[in-house]
């Protein structure tokens, strides 16, 4: 298999060199089977690589890589792999990333986040620091598995409301979560970026100190404390911004697909897949 320098290592961005002008640009730098390279082809070729990576192959290489390339585009055609289903697959998806780069990309480029819109969020998305109690279900757990899994919490939710032990000591004593355990299960600085929904829309509503139960995910049942709450001046700006970025980019999406939809007849049954 080829390095990939030409298939796939695009990657850092670096300045490309000026070429010699002197060089006729109509000159065939390889022949591979019917298909002729010119050297303007392979200038064009080698300066996006060089756009694009960090460490570019000297130039002979790259002639030896984009020779291999050619070699394999060959051989799949003779071998009639566009019929393959996974190949299709493939093309399909880059058809579709082709489209969204040329409908979205440069509107994509241009969004600007500002200190305002970072606030305006994260009032409504704050960072809290929890502490929970996990009684836990498995995925493929049946109705009945989950019911003894309700039943069980909902006698410790009890039992934690009752107690005069610190709630750390509890976690202990009863929480099937392994990784906050031996921490009195604490669940770090989380966001709604980083929490399951259920769990975050629960603790939104809860004061520092509160302790309340029971929360269900997709992992079990949750009695939760929250141990704290941050402001925006301590909170991490870089995850918010990404996080405002990513609703004005979901809004240019669900713009361009809400007026795609209407030239299309299309059908779900929703209920199927629930």
């Amino acid at each position: 298999m080829m390095r990939n320098f030409v298939a796939l290592a695009f990657v850092v961005t670096m300045a490309a060199p000026a070429f010699a002008q002197d060089k006729g640009q109509d000159q065939i730098v390889a022949t591979v089977g019917e298909k002729k390279i010119s050297l303007k082809e392979f200038n064009e070729k080698y300066e996006e690589v060089l756009k694009q990576t960090i460490n570019p192959p000297p130039r002979e290489l790259f002639l030896e890589d984009l020779v291999r390339y050619e070699m394999g585009v060959q051989e799949a055609n003779k071998r009639q792999m566009e019929s393959d289903p996974i190949v299709k697959e493939r093309i399909r998806q880059e058809m579709y990333k082709g489209l969204i780069e040329r409908e979205l990309g440069k509107k994509i480029s241009e969004i600007k986040v500002n200190e305002d819109e970072m606030k305006a969020y994260y009032n409504k998305n704050p960072e809290i620091r929890t502490s929970h109690i996990l009684i836990e279900f498995k995925p493929d757990a049946t109705q009945e598995q989950k019911a003894a899994a309700k039943s069980r919490a909902s006698e410790l939710y009890d039992e934690v409301k009752k107690s005069k032990r610190p709630f750390e000591e509890l976690v202990g004593l009863y929480s099937d979560d392994v990784l906050t355990k031996k921490n009195g299960g604490d669940v770090g600085w989380q966001s709604g970026m980083t929490l399951v929904p259920n769990y975050y829309q629960a603790i939104l509503k809860m004061k520092v100190g509160e302790v309340k139960g029971l929360i269900e995910t997709q992992y079990g049942f949750h009695i939760v404390k929250v141990t704290g709450r941050r402001g925006y001046t301590d909170a991490n700006k870089r995850q918010i911004r990404a996080a405002v970025f990513d609703e004005k980019r979901k809004d240019l999406f669900d713009s361009y697909f809400a007026k795609l939809r209407k030239q299309y007849k299309i059908d779900m049954n929703k209920t199927a897949v629930r």
